[in-house]
């Protein structure tokens, strides 16, 4: 993996690896963030393009902004033997980003792979938002506001996403998977994330932006299995 991020280009992204299906260079990855290598993620299935960002929130253990636990659990390296963590024992998951409470940006999967961040979701009609999303975590909990720096880092993340990616649309987890999601929460300031949206961005977290008989179907299809 080192070898394929030697050299980084003038867009402001780092090369990362060759598209299997054109044989050209791809970039996925920003060198503005702090870069991490999660091993939970996948291809995207082909010709998929990304048109999602989905936005959670994250802290381990909940409440806790001062420890590098989120980091584990996206690593793979947490520790579920620890009082608290039994539910996380075997779990594999990640994001494409975190913002800590500081404003800090670390990047764990290259954009153009699938993070494992929004499990069984649906968004206007599509089941598997993992496919097209891409997952950004900010430090948080439902129960206090988030920082002035995160809501910065998240705007000019939206930006440089914008300017790579055909992103169309910001939701949260919740509204792609209500009833099993609530984040980003109660606190978190969708107006004034409106406000900074790019050209061409819009918000959709209106109840109809997801078909809930959809989610319904294909868990019942996922039980079977």
């Amino acid at each position: 993996m080192a070898a394929e991020m030697s050299v980084w280009d003038e867009s402001g992204i780092v090369p990362s690896a060759l598209d299997k299906a054109s044989g050209e260079q791809r970039s996925g990855r920003f060198p503005a963030f702090v870069q991490r290598y999660s091993p939970h993620f996948d291809a995207r299935p082909a010709g998929e393009t990304v048109s999602l960002a989905v936005l959670h929130f994250i802290s381990l253990p909940a409440g806790d902004f001062s420890g590098e636990d989120v980091e584990r659990l996206f690593l793979g390296t947490l520790d579920a033997s620890r009082p608290g963590y039994e539910s996380l024992a075997g779990l594999r998951v990640s994001s494409h980003f975190f913002i800590r409470r500081t404003g800090e940006v670390r990047q764990y999967v290259d954009v153009f792979d699938r993070a494992w961040h929004a499990g069984l979701s649906n968004f206007r009609g599509r089941d598997a938002c993992n496919d097209f999303s891409v997952g950004i975590e900010l430090e948080g909990t439902e129960a206090v506001p988030f920082e002035d720096a995160q809501y910065e880092a998240l705007e000019a993340l939206l930006r440089l996403l914008s300017a790579h990616l055909p992103i169309r649309w910001v939701t949260g987890h919740e509204f792609i998977a209500p009833g099993r999601k609530i984040d980003p929460g109660p606190y978190f300031d969708w107006a004034r994330v409106r406000a900074f949206l790019p050209e061409g961005v819009a918000l959709a977290i209106a109840p109809e932006d997801c078909d809930r008989e959809m989610i319904e179907r294909r868990r019942r299809l996922l039980e079977r299995q």
